[in-house]
């Protein structure tokens, strides 16, 4: 199943015009746990009272062909999202992977991994965090098919979409671009406009699809915690 299928439904119906776990003892590279640390993150509109304290960040590094882009993830503001995401890239698994999806002034999606044995992770669904934190540019969510779908792949919000914070929608803020958003606006456009490029192709040979391309997407040589 297509990840992000709501989504681009929701494309289609509202903003066309753009076309386009266990819980663990969570990750251990973490900074702060003594108090609130400074932070970028904004309550979506009437969750004020109801969002946590960000007292813990992991510091993580997209090295792309397009320059560095460095994000902030926060545990509090999202776990199972956080965990997950910080497992990934401590497992390689974003390594050698491209920008497969990019929509001008809506979001930039990535994490498909279709060598063994990344490729397991594509049906190792999480379920949803609540959706607390407003989805504003430079944030980052899970891409999913519906509830409780989510896996390895992530988007990252060019503009505000608190849209899609919307219980009929539930996409959840995890972290954050703290450094390198002018590298993020300039990842590549490829395939369709509003879709990308074919997933189903990516995850069964994505190298051969990706040799086969006339414009090549931007690439994310490596991913570290930091």
């Amino acid at each position: 199943m297509r990840r992000l299928s709501i989504l681009n439904l929701y494309m289609l119906l509202a903003v066309s015009s753009l076309f386009g776990c266990d819980a663990g003892n969570g990750p251990s590279s973490l900074s702060g746990g003594n108090g609130p640390i400074d932070h970028s993150l904004v309550a979506l509109p009437g969750k004020q009272d109801t969002v946590p304290d960000i007292t813990r960040a992991v510091r993580v590094v997209l090295e792309t062909t397009s320059g560095d882009v460095t994000v902030d993830v926060y545990p509090e503001a999202a776990p199972n999202a956080a965990q997950r995401f910080v497992e990934l890239v401590e497992s390689g698994f974003y390594d050698d992977t491209p920008i497969s999806r990019v929509v001008p002034g809506f979001v930039a999606q990535f994490g498909v991994n279709w060598r063994e044995p990344h490729n397991a992770w594509q049906n190792r669904n999480f379920d949803d965090d609540p959706t607390l934190f407003a989805l504003e540019r430079g944030t980052l969510a899970f891409a999913k098919a519906g509830p409780n779908t989510n896996s390895t792949q992530v988007f990252i919000n060019y503009s505000e979409n608190n849209r899609l914070a919307d219980p009929q929608f539930n996409f959840t803020v995890f972290g954050k671009v703290v450094d390198g958003m002018e590298i993020v606006d300039q990842f590549v456009q490829v395939g369709d406009p509003s879709g990308g490029l074919d997933q189903g192709r990516l995850w069964a040979d994505g190298g051969a699809y990706l040799a086969s391309l006339t414009v090549k997407p931007t690439m994310i040589e490596r991913a570290v915690v930091r």
